[in-house]
């Protein structure tokens, strides 16, 4: 087996601190199969060690230049960073369109920095359904912070919040959907909801806003905090880099890390029995059987969900 698919040799050497045996055992990761089950059965067994952040918001709030200037704050505390950005597909190739790697240029010839753009391919949920699997391998890679910037697709995005330690919202001055925003359940998973772009007018009613809306949500253990930054000048950085050290501390010594990340586990095995289970199903259904059902249901003369139980034998 060639060392480009061979888990057994990239995982180490991924662990080692080789870059290129990393980025391809998460493409082994993104495409499944029995390499990726085994690039993730060798790497698991390292994971649990990562702070993992997520940054969502809907698009145009400035996720990216805030994840390359948290980037940039990391890394002048000597702390290793790994990036994960989830873009849209591209509808032709399926590959990642917008290319946030594009946006952090200047850390690319940092070996302290590994960045990926991965395609959401149509999972909604802001994230890609390899995501999980990816945060796994960069975690086992040894990486002490990794952030999770969401594709920004709106109501759709609250996903982040199940497979992140910290989430982080991001919204701009003059954000007065707070309706949808209610019920985008963002104001519920937000550990940290930051007013990015807060040179332009409104900044201060977007906060208050913010506040009132988390000041009726009752009693948290946490309180999440609502920072205000300018990315593209720095400022507010320090003061977003000092609430996500205080959440992580706040959830080690609460012992909710290690609530959250068992409630995590559960439901990543949860789903991956789905679609283990679907791909099973659509192996076992293919054939004559299946083209029948298919021309059946294209004429009219079954309905898919009959079908569907006929070729399953129910």
């Amino acid at each position: 087996m060639a060392l480009a698919s061979d888990p057994d040799a990239l995982v180490p050497a991924a662990r080692d601190g080789d870059r290129r045996a990393l980025a391809r055992v998460i493409t082994l990761v993104e495409k499944g199969g029995p390499e990726g089950r085994r690039a993730l059965a060798l790497a698991f067994p390292h994971t649990g060690r990562a702070h993992v952040v997520g940054i969502t918001g809907a698009p145009g709030a400035g996720k990216s230049t805030l994840t390359d200037r948290l980037i940039r704050r990391a890394r002048g505390e000597g702390t290793e960073v790994a990036v994960l950005a989830v873009d849209p597909s591209s509808p032709y190739t399926g590959g990642a369109i917008l290319g946030d790697r594009i946006r952090m240029q200047e850390h690319i010839a940092d070996r302290g920095v590994y960045i990926r753009s991965m395609a959401s391919r149509g999972h909604l949920g802001g994230l890609s359904a390899a995501t999980p699997r990816a945060v796994a391998v960069l975690d086992a890679a040894g990486f002490p912070l990794l952030l999770v910037e969401t594709v920004g697709v709106g109501q759709a995005e609250v996903e982040i919040a199940d497979r992140t330690d910290t989430t982080v919202v991001v919204v701009n001055p003059g954000w007065g959907d707070t309706i949808q925003a209610a019920k985008a359940g963002l104001l519920e998973v937000g550990d940290v909801f930051v007013v990015n772009k807060a040179d332009r007018p409104g900044v201060e009613a977007t906060v208050r806003d913010l506040e009132q809306m988390l000041d009726m949500g009752g009693h948290r253990p946490w309180r999440p905090p609502v920072l205000t930054t300018e990315a593209t000048a720095d400022a507010g950085i320090d003061e977003l880099w000092a609430a996500l050290v205080a959440h992580h501390r706040h959830l080690v010594d609460s012992g909710e890390l290690e609530r959250r990340r068992a409630v995590r586990l559960e439901d990543e095995l949860r789903a991956a029995i789905t679609v283990t289970v679907e791909q099973r199903t659509m192996r076992s259904a293919a054939g004559d059987a299946y083209r029948q059902a298919v021309a059946d249901v294209v004429a009219r003369r079954v309905d898919p969900w009959t079908a569907a139980a006929r070729l399953l034998g129910e």
